[in-house]
């Protein structure tokens, strides 16, 4: 299937397709957008592939049993010919390549999920990636999202983490603009009627491979909302003028970090020592 041209909430196209689409603002699209530099990196930056991105898609394949199409190279690492040329290949095939090893780290990060007194029971029964596309009442933009998990109006979104304890997972919102996801989110199930709940389910990378599952007040998804406003106009005037600029067209007066003049008098003072 590819991109519909009405709007609506759709099953079934590829993770390929829905992340390929030129036309249309996501989520993480509009956090881009505020980010230094954010309109050029948007649209001139080409997609950045780590291995920690990898194993997330792993992850999120084996726990939803939906996404992106996964390639297992049977190699020990990356570092032989015959690895990378495989690694290669999955990238040019629209696939994630995956060494197996680490895929069945995936297997068993999966079974913890599903395992979880919560995750047993967000994830026993929904639908997962439905791609939602409608247009912005205030610019007319189109906009698209893709939620993880729908149960009905329940919202599951998987994170696979650092730490997924609470208090660290809330640094990670806040690094990550996770408020403004649900709210884009929200806004987006909104424009189609449904009055979305959501949850994040948090798991940790690494073995125990330790969950948690986060809810986060109306007042950071507000302040989401709020930003994600200012990225949707920016898109607006991005598109309308075909301009997508970078850092300020201004002299920019910069300062060394603090800690650097600390660093230049150490060792200013450790030569006057040695040549006292």
């Amino acid at each position: 299937m590819t991109i519909p041209a009405e709007d609506g909430i759709y099953e079934g196209i590829s993770d390929l397709d829905y992340h390929g689409d030129p036309d249309s603002l996501s989520s993480s699209g509009a956090r881009t957008l505020l980010e230094a530099g954010g309109p050029a990196k948007f649209k001139y930056a080409p997609r950045v592939e780590k291995a920690d991105y990898d194993f997330g898609h792993v992850a999120h394949a084996l726990i939803l049993g939906e996404g992106s199409s996964i390639a297992i190279i049977d190699a020990k690492d990356w570092r032989t010919k015959a690895a990378k040329e495989a690694r290669d290949q999955a990238r040019a095939d629209g696939q994630v390549p995956v060494l197996a090893d680490t895929y069945a780290q995936g297997e068993q990060l999966a079974v913890a999920a599903k395992s979880h007194p919560l995750g047993e029971l967000l994830f026993a029964e929904g639908v997962p990636e439905k791609s939602a596309y409608w247009h912005d009442e205030q610019t007319g933009m189109r906009l698209r999202c893709r939620p993880d998990w729908m149960t009905g109006p329940m919202v599951v979104d998987v994170k696979t983490t650092k730490s997924a304890a609470p208090r660290d997972f809330a640094k990670s919102c806040a690094d990550y603009g996770y408020h403004q996801q649900e709210a884009f989110y929200r806004d987006g199930l909104a424009a189609q009627g449904i009055d979305a709940q959501f949850l994040f389910f948090a798991i940790e990378k690494t073995r125990p491979f330790l969950c948690s599952v986060i809810e986060l007040p109306a007042e950071a998804v507000a302040v989401g909302r709020s930003l994600n406003r200012v990225a949707v106009d920016l898109y607006a005037d991005c598109v309308t003028n075909d301009r997508w600029p970078g850092y300020p067209e201004i002299i920019h007066r910069i300062d060394l970090p603090e800690w650097s003049y600390r660093a230049a008098e150490y060792t200013i003072r450790q030569h006057e020592r040695q040549h006292a």
